[in-house]
């Protein structure tokens, strides 16, 4: 606990409490080290979703893991809706804490750009409003209290080099110099810019295309029935739609994403003068509440949507989470597909572990992992992304007036063919829509 707290407030840490001298070969034996000259087993940069997930369940089997983030404080500054939904939770076998929810999630209301609606209720909770903060906290206090060790405020700039191959990180904390910590794998689970990542070779880029811009208000005075409300619409919304996520104490995250490329200008194929901020403003004040609410905090950010990168790994590295673009295409969200993703790479890390296989062909086993289950959703998502970019506002208006609220039922528990159906029914355009979704 003297780590973890050092961890919250982000202060430094002298070296050896960082670093501990290894006590002898019987130990490094007894852990399964390769080479005795090496710091840890496993580096792992970033404590996100999929970095804490990773480096709790090595800690919980016995490897030395560390973890840096570059963050003064987990969590922060938030950069998203903060949602998830309750069945990746319950796959997960993760019991969030209270303080970690802001909100209950009962259900959904998605306006048409017509403005009809519909609503689907369900009972049972759906999925929750996160206090992002409380959350990401949360999860690396699992890992620490397993044994991991992290070190907040921590820059990652570059890669060690032996022989050859990568064989550990170069950091810099707070005012001290540059420093080498090694490791026999580096895990990159640094977010969307991934700059370790692209440093061992991997192409981690995305095009203005792949890209959504998005701004978000916190705001206060929002009255809710806990149903997420989603508005679609090219002038609401061009390549994206508008989200309301409830939170407790009458507060609501409003927010917008918008396709990157549409702000290059009429030129480029764009809007001339769109930016996430602007559509975003005008719905705001076009809105029966939001227009009468106070606005309490602001960001804007950019999120992926389009697919994967071309591989996972390479030797003594890999890549996980929104860095590796295992993201949802269709909202961009990341918290889930990060915790699935990094469940897959740790069990092939321990594998490797005890193989003392570091090599790309055998790290590659998580990428197999990924492609043949969540990659597959993420494909076909990606899909259905393309189809709704294609449809035009009239379009959605058939679509909404097609389906009830007992259909939207189905969609959610993913089963589409009925609902999806009835929408083609008269509209042959959509076609696409039924094979992305039911292929």
């Amino acid at each position: 606990m003297h780590f973890l707290r050092r961890m919250r407030k982000g202060l430094p840490c002298k070296r050896n409490q960082v670093y501990p001298q290894r006590r002898g070969k019987a130990g490094a034996e007894k852990r399964g080290m390769i080479p005795m000259e090496y710091d840890h087993d496993v580096i792992i940069v970033g404590a996100g979703p999929s970095g804490a997930t990773i480096s709790r369940i090595l800690a919980q089997e016995g490897l030395d893991v560390m973890v840096f983030d570059k963050r003064k404080e987990l969590g922060e500054p938030v950069r998203c809706g903060e949602g998830l939904g309750a069945r990746e939770v319950v796959a997960q076998g993760i019991d969030i804490p209270k303080q970690c929810i802001s909100t209950d999630i009962h259900g959904a209301k998605v306006i048409a750009p017509d403005g009809s609606e519909i609503v689907w209720k369900d009972k049972e909770t759906t999925g929750w409003v996160l206090e992002r903060k409380m959350f990401d906290k949360w999860l690396m206090e699992q890992a620490v209290h397993k044994g991991a060790r992290a070190q907040s405020y921590t820059r990652v700039f570059d890669l060690v080099k032996k022989d050859g191959k990568t064989s550990g990180v170069k950091v810099t904390h707070g005012d001290r110099d540059p420093y080498e910590v090694t490791a026999p794998l580096i895990i990159s689970a640094e977010g969307m810019e991934a700059s370790l990542a692209r440093k061992a070779g991997f192409r981690a880029l995305s095009t203005l295309y792949d890209v959504d811009t998005c701004y978000q208000y916190e705001m206060q005075e929002y009255d809710h029935e806990n149903l997420i409300e989603l508005y679609f619409g090219n002038e609401v919304s061009p390549r994206g739609y508008v989200w309301i996520f409830p939170k407790a104490d009458k507060k609501a995250n409003v927010g917008i994403g918008i396709g990157a490329h549409l702000e290059t200008g009429e030129k480029e194929g764009g809007i001339k003068g769109a930016t996430p901020k602007g559509y975003l403003d005008r719905f705001i004040e076009n809105h029966h509440q939001l227009k009468n609410a106070s606005k309490l905090q602001d960001f804007g950010g950019v999120i992926s949507v389009g697919s994967p990168i071309d591989s996972f790994a390479k030797d003594n590295f890999m890549v996980v989470g929104t860095g590796a673009r295992q993201v949802d295409p269709i909202h961009g969200g990341g918290i889930a597909l990060a915790m699935e993703s990094g469940v897959m790479a740790a069990n092939t890390i321990l594998r490797a572990h005890k193989a003392k296989d570091y090599s790309e062909e055998f790290l590659s086993e998580y990428e197999t992992t990924w492609r043949e289950g969540p990659g597959k959703k993420v494909a076909k998502r990606l899909l259905l992304r393309k189809v709704m970019e294609a449809a035009k506002d009239d379009d959605f208006n058939h679509i909404f007036k097609s389906i009830t609220d007992k259909d939207l039922s189905e969609v959610m528990a993913g089963k589409f063919a009925g609902p999806v159906s009835k929408v083609v029914a008269g509209r042959p355009q959509l076609m696409g829509l039924l094979k992305a979704l039911v292929s």
